[in-house]
């Protein structure tokens, strides 16, 4: 079972935005579809994208006449219960525009399904708080959003006050280092993860939102409640009376939960089951996660003094660093690191990554494993694998040890055992004469090179535990540090 982001819960109205690049809310009584057809489009488009897995079409342009855009149209129509002609008729829009969670509402989201603490007791945490609400008030809106699952089910909740804690409730801004950033004001409210190793099960709220106890701004009790729900293991319910369906309602009856919310939460958590869960993130030395069958994993220790990395690349303003199918994120604006099974981030990367790297101007990277390589853009995996001969790979090249881009030259460097090859990312061609030996071009650096990165002028050969600083200018090896000294250790 894959851990992913349950919810990015995060009630919205969809204007311009690929999944996890978040539109714009308003108020339901401000909204009133377009009469415009290319903006009407243009707001289905983007919709089907991010909750229905709609897919670019290759030449960029998608006509609403297309068969794979109707069909889309008509998924989305049949899962809110309506005429499902596969136009875009005034209610369909009405729909498109109202504000809404913004995890997807079919396939990928059907993998979710089970997921589950192995366990009755869960604590939860509480970092950062929001500037909107006293911290008393946060406290109380959060422990009575839990109460709402406590009392449906045998459930006990139990705050702590460390990050250990199986569920970490933060309010952030921005880029906050889990690969779904938020969008300032009046946009994503709000985003949390399912039960798991790492960040499974933590909740954040956008702190650029107007966060209150009543009905005006965002209810943060209202919020909070569906958000937990998804940080339990539920899934978004075709049900309208549904604390989890997908838009938000600014007014709940009492009895915030319906039968249907009580008997899925029931059905996951009443009796225990005996088969193989998670575990509190760090109360085991193992952490089961799932990755195509049930098999324990050893949780890593970034700390170990022989410690080493598959990859390590940037992916916007964070560094991600790759072991075998574990993943570290480090961002460059917050003290504490992310980590877990690299399906927790990106649940279409099923395996290990060998290379990988980071093209600024493209705000895109790739993620290399042996012959195949993934494209990461914003926060999502664009489409299916692409094979590595796409650059210009001899038919021999299989696979590669690292990668880097230099963004001073435009080049991406691709390293092999003791050779290197210079690809132009300006005319997307391997450059001539090419490939060199790394030791003739990279002195000092004589062995198999596991990753590679670029900053601040200078390229990070990650070698074994060890990283050589490398002055690609002046062409020598100005120092050497520990692998692990990069995650704080």
């Amino acid at each position: 079972m894959h851990v992913m982001l349950l919810s990015c819960c995060v009630l919205v109205l969809l204007m311009p935005g690929p999944c996890f690049t978040a539109p714009t809310f308003m108020p339901v009584g401000e909204i009133s579809p377009s009469t415009e057809p290319q903006v009407d489009l243009k707001l289905a488009t983007e919709y089907l994208q991010q909750y229905y897995n709609l897919q670019e079409e290759p030449m960029g342009r998608i006509k609403r006449s297309s068969p794979i855009f109707t069909s889309k149209v008509k998924d989305m129509q049949i899962f809110f219960g309506l005429n499902a002609t596969g136009a875009l008729d005034s209610d369909t829009l009405e729909v498109m525009s109202t504000p809404r969670c913004g995890v997807p509402d079919v396939e990928e989201l059907s993998l979710i399904q089970g997921t589950r603490w192995n366990k009755n007791v869960i604590t939860y945490s509480i970092g950062r708080y929001t500037r909107d609400l006293p911290r008393y008030t946060v406290d109380s809106l959060v422990d009575s959003a839990f109460s709402v699952w406590a009392r449906a089910s045998g459930l006990t909740f139990v705050r702590s006050h460390t990050r250990s804690a199986d569920i970490m409730v933060e309010f952030l801004t921005n880029q906050h280092g889990d690969l779904y950033p938020f969008d300032g004001p009046r946009g994503t409210l709000a985003h949390a993860f399912g039960p798991g190793l790492g960040v499974g099960g933590d909740t954040h709220f956008d702190d650029d939102e107007h966060w209150t106890a009543g009905e005006t701004g965002f209810n943060l009790f209202i919020v909070a409640a569906h958000e937990f729900g998804h940080a339990l293991g539920l899934k978004h319910s075709t049900n309208p009376e549904s604390l989890m369906y997908p838009t938000y309602k600014s007014s709940r009856p009492a009895n915030i939960l319906s039968r249907e919310d009580v008997a899925n939460i029931n059905a996951l958590y009443s009796p225990v089951r005996g088969r193989p869960g998670y575990f509190s993130r760090y109360g085991s030395q193992y952490n089961p996660w799932v990755s195509g069958s049930l098999v324990p994993r050893l949780m890593q220790n970034k700390c170990d003094a022989d410690l080493t990395f598959d990859a390590v690349s940037t992916l916007g303003d964070a560094t991600f660093f790759f072991k075998e199918r574990y993943l570290w994120i480090k961002h460059n604006e917050q003290y504490d690191i992310k980590e877990g099974p690299i399906t927790n981030f990106m649940p279409k990367i099923e395996t290990s990554i060998d290379a990988a790297f980071w093209v600024p101007r493209r705000s895109t990277a790739y993620l290399i494993h042996e012959s195949m390589f993934w494209t990461v853009r914003g926060s999502l995996v664009k489409g299916k694998p692409r094979a590595l001969s796409h650059f210009g790979f001899p038919a021999w090249v299989q696979d590669v040890d690292a990668a880097v881009h230099i963004v001073k030259t435009g080049r991406t460097l691709f390293f092999m055992h003791d050779i290197y090859w210079s690809y132009n990312e300006n005319r997307r061609v391997m450059d001539f004469g090419y490939p060199k030996y790394i030791g003739e071009d990279f002195p000092g650096v004589n062995t198999t090179i596991n990753a590679a990165l670029y900053k601040d002028g200078f390229i990070h050969f990650f070698v074994g535990p060890q990283v050589y600083k490398f002055d690609y200018t002046q062409k020598y090896v100005v120092g050497v540090e520990k692998a692990n000294s990069w995650l704080g250790c």
